[in-house]
C-alpha cells in the first residue's frame, strides 16, 4: 500500500536545493511586495495566446511513496513549436552576477511545472524559461531551455527520489507524533488557579483563527498553559507547527523546559532552538564565505544528511543537540538550526524571525501559515522592539571612511559612499547649527545615494573587497534603509541627529501596528501573552489587535497576605536625584536591620544606581558592624556584562546564604525580566522610580504622533512603558504559592490615581502604609 505525501513543487525542490537563508544571503528574493509587483509587470506583456497562474498538478511514484506535487506556474506562452513555462524571479541585485547556471532551485520548479503540464496534455518536448527582474530598474534576464517530456520525467523523477528518504521520516515522525499528543495529559496532577482558563483561551483562539491577548500573572505556569493546548491543537489537524517566539535568552530556556518536561510524559514532537549566529558560530570571527570557514565550504553537500541524521535520532534539539550534530557533520551551526526550522512541529526562537523583514523566514508560504500559531511570550516587549525592526537609520562616519578606504581602490565605491558622505556635510551646513532636525517628507535623494552605494558595495565584494569588514556591514545598512523606505508612510518620520563631528538620520517608525499586522498576515493565530500587558487596551493598539480578537485577564494564584507593599513617597524625578539618593540608601539600610535576606533594588538608569550605591556604601561603612546580620553583600549590575558573569550574578542569589545580598540593578534589564528566584532566594525588592523612560526628542515625537491620534501621547510615550518596567521589576518576588516578600515603591507618583490604576490589585491592598 502506499503511502501518499501532498506537498507543493516549491517545498519540494527547495528541501533539495536550498538551505533556510539563502535567500536572504545571496538577496535574490526582495519584498513580497515588490516581487509581486515585477510578477505583474512581465505578465502584463504576454500575448493573446499567453496565460498566467496556471495551475498544474501530478502524481510521482517513488518506490511505497506516491507524491501528489502541485503549483502554479507563473505563465504558459504559446510559443512555437513548443508551448514554453515562463518563470519569473525578482531580485533587488545586480542582474550581471546573475548566470544561466547560478541557481538550480529556480530550474527544478520550472522545470517541475513543465513537466507536469506535458504529462497532462501528452506533450512530447516543452520550452523551460526564467525571467529574472530587477525590481528597481525593471530590468530583464532570460534563459531558455527545452527539454523532451522523457528528459523531464527523468529529472522530476530523480528529484523527488531525493526528497523521498526526507518524506518517508516526516511521516513516520507525525504518525508517532500525533499518536503522542492523544495520549498526552496535563502534564501536571493539577492545574493552578486560572491556569486552565488560559489554557481554555489559548484552544478556543486557535481553533477560531483569532488573535489572543492575554494578561496572566506570575507564577500561573503561562509557558506550559500556551505551549500544551497548541500541542493538542496539532494533534488534532487545527496545526502543523507553533512558533514560540521571545525577545530574551531566558525566557527561552522556559519553553524548552516545558518541552523537554512533556517529552518525559510521553510526547514525541520535534522542536528546534534558533541561537543568534554571533553566539552559536564555531570561528573566532563571523565570516560565512567558503573560503574563511570550513563549516560553510560544501554547506550543501553535508546539509541534507545532517537533517535526516538529527531528525532520525532526537526530539528537542536545543542549542548543545544542534552544536553536535554541526560538529559531527561539519555544517554551519546557524544555518542548519534555520533549515531545521521548517522541518520542526515547534520553532523557539527571536521575534524578529517572524516580524522583522531584514531576517524573517523567506519559505513561509500561505499554505503553511494557515497552519501554524505564533505563541508570544512577554509580549510586551515586543513594541519597541517592533519599532527598531521598522526603523533605519544612515550616519556620516562610516562613509567617510569607507570613501578613504576605496580611494584609489574602487572608483565607483569611492563614488558612492563620498556622495553619502557630502550629502550629510550639506545637510549640517544647512541646519543653522540646530542639535536635531524632525521631518515629514522620505528624504528622497538620500534613497538614491543609498541604492547607488548598494550596487557600486555588491560590485567591490564580488571583486573580493571588504567581504569581512565595514564595507560589507554598510552595505547592509544600506540595503536595509532602502528597504525600510519602501515602508514609509504617515507613521514615520525623519529624524536627524547633527553634531560637530557626525550626523545621524534616521527612518523612525512611530506606529509598528500596521507593520505587524502585515508581517503577521496568514498565520492561523496569535497568542500573545505576558504578566505585564497592561493595559490591555494599549498593547492591544500597538500589536495590530482586530476587531474579532479576544483578551484574557487571568487574577493571580496567589493570597494576598504572601506579598507586603511599601510605598515611600519620595520624588525620584531627573531634578530631585541627587537630594533622594541618602534617603533611598538609608532605606535600604533600615530594611536589611529589620528584614535580613536577598534583596533586588532597581533603578530608572545606571547613573542613578551608581549614585545610590555610592551612597550606600559610605552608610554601610561607618554604620554597620562588620560581619553582622545587616552586613549585606552587595553586587551591582554592569552594561557590559557577558552571559557567565550574569549566570554568576544570579547563582550568588542562593537561599541558604547566612548574609544578607543586595543586588543593585536597572528596570527593563537582563535581570528584571524572566529571572525566577523562588524560595528565600529573593525575600524582597525595592522599585525606585515610576520607570519613565528618559526624556528626549524620540520619545516626544511619541508623544506629538499619539496625541495627533487622538490618544494621550504622554501616557503612551512615557506612562505606560516606564510601568511595565516597574511591574516586571516587582514582579521577580513571588514565583510560587511558598514565596513570601517585601515590595517597596519609592516614588511621590504612586499616590496618583493614574499610576495606581495601572498596579495589580495584589499590589494596592498596603499602598498607602510607609516604611
Amino acid at each position: 500500500m502506499n503511502d501518499t505525501v501532498t506537498i507543493s513543487v516549491r517545498h519540494l525542490v527547495e528541501y533539495v536545493f536550498l538551505s533556510g537563508s539563502i535567500d536572504v544571503r545571496l538577496n535574490t528574493i526582495d519584498t513580497m511586495h515588490e516581487g509581486t509587483k515585477a510578477h505583474q509587470r512581465v505578465q502584463r506583456t504576454y500575448n493573446e495566446q499567453d496565460h498566467k497562474e496556471v495551475y498544474v498538478k501530478a502524481d510521482i511514484q517513488v518506490e511505497d511513496l506516491l507524491f501528489v506535487v502541485d503549483g502554479r506556474c507563473d505563465g504558459l506562452l504559446g510559443t512555437e513549436p513548443l508551448l514554453t513555462i515562463d518563470e519569473i524571479k525578482s531580485t533587488g541585485g545586480d542582474l550581471d552576477r546573475i548566470t544561466e547556471d547560478g541557481y538550480p532551485v529556480h530550474w527544478a520548479q520550472a522545470l517541475f511545472y513543465a513537466y507536469m503540464y506535458a504529462k497532462e496534455h501528452e506533450l512530447p518536448a516543452m520550452r523551460i524559461q526564467l525571467t529574472y527582474v530587477q525590481t528597481e530598474t525593471e530590468e530583464e534576464r532570460r534563459f531558455v531551455r527545452e527539454a523532451s517530456y522523457e528528459e523531464l520525467e527523468q529529472y522530476v523523477h530523480e528529484v523527488a527520489a531525493r526528497y523521498a528518504p526526507y518524506a518517508q521520516l516526516r511521516r513516520s515522525h507525525e504518525l508517532a507524533r500525533n499518536e503522542s499528543i492523544s495520549g498526552l495529559d496535563f502534564p501536571f496532577d493539577t492545574y493552578r488557579a486560572g491556569q486552565r482558563k488560559l489554557a481554555g483561551a489559548v484552544y478556543k483562539s486557535i481553533d477560531e483563527g483569532v488573535r489572543l491577548f492575554a494578561k496572566a500573572p506570575t507564577g500561573i505556569g503561562k509557558t506550559i498553559s500556551t505551549t500544551y493546548p497548541t500541542i493538542k491543537a496539532i494533534g488534532l489537524g487545527m496545526l502543523q507547527r507553533f512558533y514560540y517566539l521571545t525577545a530574551r535568552t531566558t525566557t527561552r530556556a522556559a519553553a524548552e523546559d516545558a518541552l523537554l518536561f512533556m517529552r518525559d510524559k510521553g510526547l514525541h514532537l520535534h522542536a528546534v532552538t534558533i541561537t543568534a549566529k554571533d553566539k552559536i558560530c564555531f570561528q573566532e570571527e563571523v565570516r560565512c564565505e567558503r573560503e574563511h570557514c570550513p563549516y560553510a565550504d560544501g554547506y550543501y553537500d553535508r546539509i541534507n544528511g545532517a537533517v535526516l541524521d538529527i531528525l532520525e535520532q532526537e526530539t528537542i534539539m536545543t542549542r548543545p543537540v544542534i552544536e553536535a550534530y554541526a560538529h559531527k557533520h561539519k555544517v554551519c551551526p546557524f544555518e542548519f538550526s534555520l533549515d531545521l526550522a521548517y522541518a520542526a512541529d515547534a520553532v523557539i526562537c527571536d521575534y524578529n524571525y517572524i516580524f522583522d523583514p531584514r531576517i524573517s523566514f523567506k519559505r513561509q508560504y500561505a499554505e503553511m501559515k494557515k497552519r501554524t500559531a505564533l505563541l508570544v511570550d512577554e509580549a510586551h516587549n515586543l513594541v519597541d522592539r517592533a519599532r527598531e525592526m521598522f526603523s533605519a537609520e544612515l550616519t556620516k562616519a562610516p562613509f567617510l571612511a569607507m570613501q578613504r578606504e576605496l580611494k584609489g581602490v574602487h572608483g565607483e565605491g569611492y563614488r558612492t559612499a563620498k556622495a553619502i558622505n557630502d550629502y550629510f556635510i550639506a545637510l549640517r551646513k544647512s541646519s543653522d547649527g540646530a542639535p536635531h532636525l524632525v521631518e515629514r517628507q522620505l528624504p528622497e535623494q538620500l534613497v538614491a545615494l543609498a541604492e547607488s552605494f548598494a550596487s557600486a558595495a555588491e560590485q567591490a565584494l564580488a571583486a573580493g573587497l571588504g567581504a569581512g569588514g565595514q564595507l560589507l556591514d554598510l552595505y547592509f545598512h544600506a540595503q536595509n534603509f532602502i528597504r525600510t523606505a519602501k515602508l514609509f508612510d504617515e507613521r514615520y518620520v525623519v529624524y536627524t541627529e547633527l553634531s560637530k563631528n557626525d550626523v545621524r538620520l534616521k527612518l523612525f517608525c512611530l506606529d509598528p501596528s500596521l507593520l505587524l499586522q502585515q508581517m503577521g498576515k496568514g498565520y492561523r493565530s496569535h497568542i500573545y501573552f505576558s504578566a505585564t500587558l497592561s493595559p490591555v487596551s494599549y498593547y492591544m493598539d500597538m500589536l495590530g489587535a482586530g476587531e474579532e480578537d479576544y483578551t484574557l485577564t487571568v487574577p493571580s494564584p496567589f493570597s494576598k497576605d504572601q506579598l507586603d507593599v511599601i510605598i515611600k513617597p519620595l520624588s525620584t524625578r531627573y531634578h530631585d536625584r541627587d537630594v533622594s539618593k541618602q534617603p533611598i540608601a538609608q532605606l535600604i539600610l533600615q530594611l536589611m536591620k529589620e528584614r535580613p535576606g536577598n534583596y533586588f533594588v532597581f533603578f530608572p538608569s545606571y547613573a542613578y544606581m551608581n549614585a545610590v550605591y555610592e551612597t550606600y556604601m559610605e552608610l554601610k561603612e561607618w554604620s554597620i558592624p562588620a560581619g553582622s546580620a545587616s552586613d549585606a553583600e552587595v553586587l551591582l549590575q554592569r552594561p557590559d556584562m557577558s552571559e557567565e558573569e550574569r549566570d554568576s550574578f544570579l547563582k550568588t542569589f542562593a537561599g541558604d546564604k547566612e548574609q544578607s545580598l543586595i543586588g543593585f540593578a536597572v528596570m527593563g534589564g537582563v535581570f528584571s525580566e524572566g529571572v525566577d528566584l523562588v524560595g528565600d532566594r529573593l525575600i524582597g525588592v525595592i522599585v525606585v522610580g515610576v520607570g519613565l523612560p528618559q526624556l528626549g526628542v524620540e520619545r516626544n515625537m511619541l508623544k506629538d504622533y499619539f496625541n495627533g491620534q487622538n490618544k494621550n501621547g504622554y501616557d503612551y510615550a512615557y506612562v505606560y512603558p516606564g510601568m511595565n518596567k516597574v511591574l516586571q521589576a516587582g514582579g521577580r518576588l513571588i514565583r510560587s504559592e511558598n514565596d513570601r516578600g517585601t515590595l517597596v515603591l519609592i516614588d511621590d507618583r504612586y499616590l496618583q490615581a493614574q499610576y495606581q490604576r495601572l498596579l495589580p490589585e495584589e499590589w494596592r491592598p498596603d499602598l498607602h502604609r510607609g516604611v
